[in-house]
């Protein structure tokens, strides 16, 4: 890969912005969704993803819906997915939605793939998290043979088998594409391979460097199952302002609340002010000015051998001010400088 063919985009949880007159509703945010997807794509960012949630103040549920509003308000931009939860989804509906959006999109869609970090879609549509494994993999089966031949003659526990199904409209041969998104577990860097898959990292605490030994794995994995080496690209949460005193402030003022009730829901690390400037320095937090995000980004694609990265840009709250500004210092400063960093001192694969 060549420097000029990295990568930059930009993923989404519908998380509601602030505006002048206080948080927008969600409806407002759904629009301001379009309108940030329309300003990634003036700026040159290569994608558009959007999460898949199902919580308070979170817009993202309907994924598919929304990328395909965004399909008619863009020209260029792929838009994607971070992360679409399989393990809830059915494959066979997933795939109509999809191979619609690709055709509304002009062939632009594509997916991350995911067993789900938050499981709040697993009570909502009468799954048990006791099958959390066995689901994915078995969808993931059912989702790939979709997309890959013609015809499929299928059976598995967890929906109706299918018979001679032939289903419309059509993907493309051999589908779209779709990525494994890991958050750590060597499995499902095993699972992206024997699939041959794309891998998404997802990079959201601790020093990224620590997933090189997945990156590894994954690379020799395909070339156990006879498989080409396939892209691995990251996604990382933060913010980019003009200063890094203003991203520091800006980011530390709205995610800090944010990690804090995931402490107490999830068991994740409290959110101290030195904990947080340590993720931001050396950690997983891409926050500070274009020169500062970009040297960052463009030091762990070397790392990881990526071949592309996605900022996750919204927070709650954050005022929609600033995350206007910093879509457009990522496109227009951040990413044309990453691409001459790896120019200089290009990755090797």
């Amino acid at each position: 890969m060549t420097a000029q063919g990295f990568e930059l985009g930009l993923n989404s949880f519908g998380e509601v912005a602030t505006g002048a007159d206080g948080p927008l509703s969600d409806a407002e945010t759904v629009r301001l969704l379009v309108e940030e997807a329309r300003l990634a794509e003036s700026v040159g960012l290569d994608v558009f993803s959007i999460g898949e949630h199902y919580r308070r103040g979170h817009n993202d549920s309907a994924t598919p819906v929304l990328l395909a509003a965004i399909a008619t308000a863009t020209r260029r931009i792929r838009l994607g997915t971070a992360v679409t939860v399989l393990s809830t989804n059915d494959p066979v509906r997933l795939y109509t939605e999809f191979a619609t959006l690709d055709a509304v999109s002009n062939g632009r869609a594509e997916l991350v793939l995911g067993r789900a970090s938050a499981t709040d879609s697993f009570p909502l549509f009468g799954y048990d998290l006791a099958d959390y494994e066995e689901l994915f993999e078995e969808k993931l089966d059912l989702f790939m043979r979709l997309q890959r031949e013609e015809t499929v003659t299928w059976s598995g526990r967890f929906r109706p088998p299918l018979v001679e199904q032939r289903l419309h409209p059509r993907m493309p041969a051999g589908g779209i594409p779709t990525w494994i998104g890991v958050g750590g577990n060597p499995n499902s860097v095993l699972r992206a391979a024997r699939y041959d898959l794309p891998l998404m990292l997802a990079v959201i605490g601790g020093r990224p460097q620590r997933f090189a030994g997945h990156v590894e794995l994954y690379h020799r994995a395909l070339e156990q199952f006879g498989h080409a080496r396939r892209p691995v690209a990251q996604h990382s949460l933060g913010i980019v302002a003009d200063t890094d005193e203003e991203a520091v402030e800006t980011w530390w003022t709205y995610w800090q609340p944010v990690v804090t009730r995931l402490a107490a829901e999830r068991g994740f690390y409290q959110p101290t002010r030195e904990r947080y400037l340590r993720e931001v320095e050396t950690g997983a937090l891409f926050v500070g000015s274009p020169e500062t995000v970009a040297r960052k980004i463009a030091a762990t694609a070397r790392d990881l051998n990526l071949s592309r990265f996605d900022l996750k840009y919204d927070v709650m709250n954050l005022p929609r001010e600033a995350r206007a500004r910093s879509i457009e210092l990522l496109g227009r400063e951040v990413a044309p400088l990453v691409r001459q960093l790896l120019a200089k001192e290009p990755i090797h694969v």
